[in-house]
């Protein structure tokens, strides 16, 4: 708050809702989103997209599934938060505990709260969220070294039905010019859309490990990945 999006409450909610109506994401029901954690300066826009598209399926929506990089705190394997509640401008989210604990069960999923306290990935798409569905709990999970099997693993015992929606936190490329990141991104894009994980590199994507293991269970389990917005701030 006050650093990637406004830390005033009237603020932070008209960036929002400015960026939602700007969105063209007609027609989607998605299950899982893939979202931009850039400031709203640079990422605003797309994430509108992203979020705007649950519009069909927000009223059955009670619970979300948040997976972001660790930008800041190197670890092995996946960490869950030890809090009750994440806080933002736009209020008080709690967490699903059992859901947590559930996991906790898995081999490569630890508490750590560290790797939480100054993670920017997660938090930006609470406000997106908090807009969109109102109430609901959440599983936040940032992904360190971690395999696409592992988090596949965690997706596998969390994917529930039509009540969890999965949001994976990711940019693409990096510090290149217009040109060079749109030919990046695309190339990305493409690999994303045909479940390619292979051909995904850890500069092509810093949400590399949570969107590999989503493209692992979609290839699994049959899903179709879309591509509804693709910009970049060159």
């Amino acid at each position: 708050a006050g650093m990637f999006y406004p830390g005033n409450r009237e603020d932070l909610a008209d960036c929002i809702n400015t960026c939602l109506a700007e969105a063209d994401s007609a027609g989607l029901k998605p299950k899982a989103v893939i979202a931009p954690h850039a400031g709203y300066e640079y990422s605003g826009p797309v994430a509108g997209s992203a979020f705007a598209a649950l519009a069909p399926v927000a009223e059955n929506i009670t619970r979300v599934i948040l997976l972001g990089p660790s930008h800041r705190v190197p670890f092995q394997g996946i960490a869950v938060s030890g809090a009750d509640a994440f806080e933002t401008p736009l209020g008080s989210i709690p967490l699903d505990r059992k859901a947590i604990e559930a996991v906790l069960t898995l081999s490569r999923v630890i508490e750590l709260d560290a790797a939480h306290a100054q993670e920017h990935s997660l938090e930006v798409q609470i406000p997106f969220l908090q807009e969109v569905l109102g109430d609901f709990s959440l599983v936040p999970l940032v992904v360190g070294d971690a395999r696409p099997e592992e988090v596949e693993q965690v997706l596998e015992r969390l994917w529930g039905g039509p009540e969890t929606l999965l949001v994976i936190s990711s940019d693409l490329s990096h510090f290149h010019d217009y040109e060079t990141a749109r030919r990046l991104d695309a190339a990305t894009s493409r690999a994303i859309e045909a479940l390619a994980l292979e051909d995904i590199d850890y500069d092509h994507a810093c949400g590399r490990a949570p969107v590999s293991g989503l493209l692992l269970y979609a290839r699994q389990h049959g899903l179709i990945l879309k591509t509804i917005d693709l910009r970049n701030s060159g």
